[in-house]
């Protein structure tokens, strides 16, 4: 009784309550959203299973401890790469093309599945094995290891990315960009390396929206690049000049946000059509139903759980797990950042869901199983709290 009830002490209660609220917000923002009968499929029935489906997965990851996730870390990251491989070279009839991009696999009876939404946590968990392993062969730090560090990140990662931009998913793609940032940050490199490289990173992404935006006529003279590519930055600039998808969408969300006001308009009252309101702008309906305080309150559990996650990382004596707890801090606050934004206009529009609410199979297992290693990290760690015994994965 006394070992059940340390079990119980040791799960983490606190991230179980921030799902289930999620959970709750999920159901009824997508109740609201496939009302507008742009689908007949029942997503709200479908998000319930997904959910289901992430309870099991998160069940069983957090029977393996961090010692465990290190060991199948490189195995996991090779399965990761053979299933973005595999939807590439697939035929039309398995990972048919859809909106442009050919990232899907499409499996009779259970929907489509993402490999690239699983890509991102089995990234994670390399990246911090890389970060962890370097620091325990080199003791002694200098400009030379922190170089050959950053070069190991940046091929690791450059592997996926590739894969992931050929398909093509801009989206996923800055989220793994994102993901290497927020480790680099954390992995004790000298700011004598970060900031002239992303320095230059800076510089040129700014010199190439200036060339978009006032010289488009010389990136196609000497680029290459035809002016119509260009179309969703024009329209994130100016969607009410630019009669493009990407207009629309922000045009309708914008309306729809705005006209929800400070306590909006009420469970399944919206009146403003979006599509694809269920997945990518599931934060205009909640915008335009329950207002600015249902936004900001659904913004505040974010920075709830992000704040759950670092004391989780700080709470922790191994370095692997730390680095973990910082690649899915990155993955999500750019997830929430990236969508919340794209739809209230403040940054461009990208195919990149809102984490636990949006629909989407894919995306919420791959979620869910970031939790499930957070899940194993405060339930497994524990255990060498009060002793001098060092954690297994260290």
């Amino acid at each position: 009784m006394n070992n059940h009830m340390k079990k119980v002490e040791r799960f983490d209660w606190a991230l179980t309550l921030l799902l289930f609220l999620f959970f709750l917000i999920s159901c009824a923002a997508i109740y609201s959203a496939q009302g507008s009968g742009q689908y007949g499929a029942n997503f709200l029935f479908m998000q319930m299973v997904w959910y289901v489906v992430g309870a099991l997965i998160i069940s069983v990851t957090i029977l393996f401890d961090s010692y465990q996730y290190r060991k199948l870390s490189w195995i996991l990251y090779g399965f990761g790469i053979f299933l973005l491989i595999a939807v590439y070279v697939a035929p039309v009839s398995i990972a048919p093309i859809r909106n442009g991009a050919k990232s899907w696999f499409v499996i009779r009876g259970i929907g489509q599945i993402q490999p690239s939404e699983f890509v991102k946590v089995f990234l994670i968990l390399t990246l911090s094995r890389i970060i962890a392993s370097h620091h325990e062969k080199y003791l002694d730090k200098s400009l030379q290891t922190d170089f050959m560090l950053l070069m190991k990140l940046g091929v690791a990662t450059a592997v996926p990315l590739g894969l992931i931009m050929l398909q093509p998913d801009l989206g996923t793609g800055l989220v793994l960009l994102s993901i290497l940032t927020g480790m680099i940050f954390i992995s004790g490199i000298t700011w004598k390396i970060i900031l002239p490289i992303y320095g230059s990173g800076a510089s040129l992404m700014a010199l190439i929206l200036y060339l978009v935006i006032q010289k488009p006529e010389f990136l196609e003279k000497y680029v290459h690049v035809k002016t119509y590519q260009f179309n969703r930055i024009y329209a994130w600039l100016d969607p009410t000049n630019h009669s493009t998808d990407s207009s629309y969408h922000l045009m309708k969300s914008l309306t729809a946000i705005g006209s929800g006001l400070l306590s909006g308009k009420g469970f399944n009252q919206r009146q403003v059509y979006i599509p694809e309101a269920h997945t990518d702008f599931i934060f205009s309906v909640i915008g335009e139903e329950y207002g600015f305080v249902g936004g900001s309150i659904v913004i505040g559990m974010y920075f709830l759980l992000i704040y759950h996650l670092i004391k989780t990382s700080l709470d922790t004596n191994d370095p692997f797990n730390v680095y973990i707890c910082t690649g899915i801090i990155s993955m999500i606050t750019f997830h929430v950042f990236q969508n919340i934004g794209m739809t209230i206009q403040v940054l461009p529009i990208t195919g990149i869901p809102l984490p636990f609410i949006s629909y989407g199979g894919s995306s919420l297992m791959g979620n869910m199983f970031a939790m499930g290693i957070v899940y194993s990290i405060h339930y497994h760690h524990k255990n060498y709290m009060f002793s001098t015994k060092q954690s297994l994965s260290q």
